[in-house]
């Protein structure tokens, strides 16, 4: 496909670009649209006549104050620690070197034109137009409809006008570097700079001007917060990937992004609301912090947000991808696992009701989990149902020059079906991997003809990866999130797709695996309340009767009573 380029020349002069204003953004964002085959409105434009030139990835350069635009009352730096092992260098004489002689941001993007590698679809030009002008938006684009180009773009758009100087981009850790990759396809003119490494680099590169994107992903964010607060830097544009990441209002990551001195707030996500309202008005408390006071209802809550939401489904927009087959596998369990299953739960209910009111949902989640793991393995001889319908799938699969997809929540399933399934040249991919590590996971499953299976962890693999080169996806145990399980399963039915994708869902037949579907059938129609506009359910939330109401549990906790 010819790369595709959309001109954004908007009538600016090089020592203009301050003046530009919404007026101006929505004129280039329709002249992107005229491109498309959509009917645009035309605005004169002017050349700049400066000269530009291309370079490698951006270099560090020396830390120099930001400039800031609003006045805060002053504050003192963090104290300077003593520089320990782990703290390590900060700038090279190299990087300041380079940094120095590299252009200003309008030298670069002074011809105001994106050439981008293929011809988004109309919905995402539509997200683009959404999101430039507005300075509080969730995108909320189911997983695999390329939320990411399409914010890549919209900075892009930004950047060239002049309207935004400073993006800060905060991202899971697993995705900084698919997010670096992201940027040079799409916007490849645009330097972008990780914040990573010792603490001591880190906040040298926090503090380094005219590089316009700068990545760091949520931990790090939690960690250097003070030094940001306290180096005053503020940002013309704060996006958040993944941002059910800060569903938690009272955590730290959460404060942290809310914190952050910006003029905008873009946040992504293909699951604004994963369990409870709360989730969004979370959100929204980095979106637009005035927005939402207290828990509305879901019709106020609706209301309220929807003039800064978009989220389209794939089945809306994308009439060509590939159909998405999806079917339970009910399984009985073999003799050795019904026995120490049975076993295991009998004994488990004793223990809880043992307990009296001094139960807690933790010791009925701890049955949960045990009884889970037999479902999928016997301990004591290994046996496992699940196991052997796996390998008769994966030798068809296998026979036909197909790869498959094969999640599971434990990292120490994944190891026992890497070594159950060698035939298959299996690949394992867990939080347990280094980034260079993941990278070379992925290029050898997606080149090499041998590898077959590749084994992933809810955890690590559920969001951010596209690997539309597998056909099959087999979800070995359930997840207690169907938010998380979408997710992976969008890693392979998205953009790029070529063929149908087959989804299998193993379930243990009179275990405590069909009790959760339930409950997983359950959170799917929340999911599907208030941001796509359904009616809501009546049942809000996941009580801690229904945990109880999994197994024959006869006491409750104890509470507290008033004084």
């Amino acid at each position: 496909m010819k790369a595709r380029q959309l001109d954004l020349r908007m009538g600016v002069g090089s020592g203009a670009t301050s003046l530009l204003d919404a007026t101006v953004v929505r004129a280039a964002t329709l002249d992107m649209l005229g491109e498309l085959g959509v009917q645009p409105e035309r605005l004169p434009s002017l050349r700049c006549r400066a000269r530009s030139f291309r370079f490698p990835d951006p270099v560090i350069g020396e830390a120099r104050p930001a400039a800031h635009t609003a006045a805060k009352p002053a504050q003192p730096r963090p104290p300077a620690s003593r520089m320990s092992e782990s703290d390590g260098p900060a700038l090279s004489l190299r990087d300041r070197v380079f940094f120095s002689l590299q252009p200003s941001i309008e030298t670069l993007l002074k011809d105001r034109a994106i050439h981008l590698p293929a011809q988004p679809f109309p919905y995402q030009a539509q997200g683009i137009s959404f999101l430039v002008p507005r300075p509080a938006a969730l995108l909320g684009d189911e997983m695999g409809l390329g939320k990411t180009m399409q914010a890549i773009v919209a900075i892009r758009m930004l950047l060239g006008s002049g309207l935004v100087r400073g993006v800060l981009l905060v991202c899971p850790k697993s995705l900084a570097s698919n997010w670096g990759r992201e940027f040079r396809g799409w916007a490849g003119d645009v330097p972008t700079l990780v914040i990573e490494g010792s603490t001591r680099r880190r906040h040298a590169l926090w503090e380094l001007p005219h590089l316009p994107v700068k990545i760091v992903n949520y931990e790090l964010l939690a960690r250097d917060i003070d030094f940001v607060s306290a180096a005053k830097l503020e940002f013309d544009l704060v996006v958040l990937d993944e941002a059910q990441r800060i569903k938690n209002e009272q955590s730290q990551t959460a404060r942290a992004v809310r914190s952050l001195a910006r003029k905008r707030s873009w946040a992504l996500t293909g699951t604004p609301l994963e369990n409870r309202t709360e989730d969004l008005v979370s959100i929204f408390s980095f979106v637009l912090p005035t927005l939402i006071y207290g828990v509305p209802t879901p019709a106020r809550l609706r209301e309220l947000t929807q003039p800064y939401i978009l989220r389209r489904l794939k089945e809306q927009v994308l009439d060509q991808l590939p159909p998405k087959f999806v079917r339970d596998a009910h399984l009985d369990l073999t003799a050795a696992q019904r026995e120490t299953y049975e076993a295991a739960e009998q004994d488990g209910v004793l223990r809880l009701n043992d307990l009296g009111d001094s139960i807690t949902i933790q010791n009925v989640f701890e049955l949960i989990l045990r009884l889970k793991q037999i479902c999928n393995f016997d301990p004591a001889t290994r046996e496992s149902a699940k196991l052997d319908q796996l390998r008769t799938d994966l030798e068809e699969i296998a026979s036909s020059g197909r790869k498959a997809i094969i999640f599971s929540q434990w990292v120490d399933t994944l190891h026992r079906l890497a070594g159950e399934l060698r035939d298959y040249g299996p690949l394992e991919f867990h939080g347990g991997l280094s980034s260079n590590d993941r990278n070379r996971v992925i290029e050898e499953f997606r080149t090499n003809p041998n590898c077959h299976a590749l084994l992933l962890s809810y955890g690590a693999g559920a969001v951010g990866l596209n690997l539309q080169f597998a056909q099959y996806v087999f979800l070995f145990d359930r997840w207690w999130n169907p938010a998380v399980e979408d997710q992976a399963i969008n890693r392979v039915h998205r953009i790029g797709q070529t063929e149908p994708v087959f989804v299998t869902r193993f379930v243990a037949t009179q275990t405590i695996e069909e009790r959760i579907i339930e409950v997983l059938d359950r959170k799917r129609a929340l999911a599907a309340e208030i941001v796509p506009g359904t009616e809501p359910p009546e049942d809000m939330d996941l009580s801690e009767e229904d945990i109880f109401s999994l197994f024959d549990i006869r006491v409750r906790p104890r509470r507290a009573t008033a004084a």
